[in-house]
């Protein structure tokens, strides 16, 4: 399970919460998925790049720290992209993954940055894995005042009814989908009912406290509901991939894991490169938007 969850004060956090049915090897499933995701995204010139992918410690906790960059201009709404000026499209997210095998619960905080606005534009992602099936409440330790402006949002995986219409696969579907590896799936409407029936079976939810402050005057409600929606499209449509995809990555091993990430990297970048390298063209528009931003915000003053 994922559990969503979203709070407000010049910022606004939602709490998700998704029920899976793994844990010791999620983390491998994880980022297994996140590696096939970026390609997945990337192409056009837009998509994610790499900077830093290396271990890390600090304080006893050991974990991996990565650096990516998103492209996404063709991601954002129409009306963004029109008054969008170079840079404020590009998104730097600085995460630190820890999930150590030898705890049950790990942290794992994502922080994109806007190169254009600077702080005046943070996402914040701090999400707890626990081995149980979403029953618990406040696992970031908010404050009662902070908690109680959190919307608290249940994903289900099986629930093709949380899918946007143009995002559904049927081959991503966990209510279809039967794992030939490990006789998992396909997941019934009762599904996390008869999970909580089977003490055996492996168990385990993430809860995502997703916070997003952007301090635009007139665009910040529209941008801050936008992308906590998009937020939840990502949760669910990732973890429904993660789980339908478990017979690829279920007995790889973390080693395997990482030389995938290394070859992902390079893929990323030649694939960008190229068509920066072709398309030249993008340049030339990126300062006339920025021209543009420059007319409009003067017309305003």
């Amino acid at each position: 399970m994922v559990l969503f969850y979203l709070y407000s004060f010049y910022s606004v956090s939602i709490s998700f919460s998704i029920i899976l049915i793994h844990q010791v090897k999620y983390q491998v499933g994880q980022l297994f998925s996140v590696a096939e995701a970026s390609k997945n995204e990337t192409g056009g010139g837009e998509g994610i790049e790499v900077l830093k992918n290396e271990p890390y410690e600090k304080e006893g906790e050991k974990g991996q720290y990565t650096h990516k960059i998103y492209h996404l201009k063709s991601k954002v709404p129409g009306f963004v992209r029109m008054i969008a000026p170079e840079g404020a499209l590009v998104f730097h997210e600085k995460a630190w993954n820890a999930y150590p095998y030898c705890r049950t619960s790990d942290i794992t905080v994502s922080s994109p940055q806007n190169e254009y606005m600077k702080d005046d534009f943070m996402i914040k992602i701090e999400t707890w894995h626990k081995p149980d099936t979403g029953s618990l409440e406040n696992v970031n330790d908010l404050d009662p005042t902070t908690w109680k402006t959190v919307e608290v949002v249940h994903i289900d995986i099986a629930d093709r009814s949380q899918v946007e219409p143009g995002d559904y696969k049927q081959e991503e579907d966990p209510a279809i989908f039967h794992s030939k590896k490990t006789g998992r799936g396909p997941l019934g409407p009762d599904w996390k009912k008869e999970l909580l029936a089977k003490t055996d079976t492996p168990r385990m939810c993430a809860y995502k406290l997703v916070t997003v402050k952007f301090k635009w005057w007139g665009l910040q409600t529209k941008i801050e509901n936008f992308i906590h929606k998009q937020e939840k499209r990502i949760f669910t449509n990732f973890h429904r991939q993660l789980f339908c995809w478990i017979d690829s990555w279920v007995e790889l091993t973390m080693e395997d894991i990482r030389r995938m990430e290394e070859e992902t990297q390079r893929e990323l970048e030649e694939v960008r490169m190229t068509f920066a390298q072709n398309y030249g063209l993008n340049a030339h528009l990126n300062r006339f938007y920025s021209i543009m931003w420059a007319f409009i915000c003067g017309i305003k003053r």
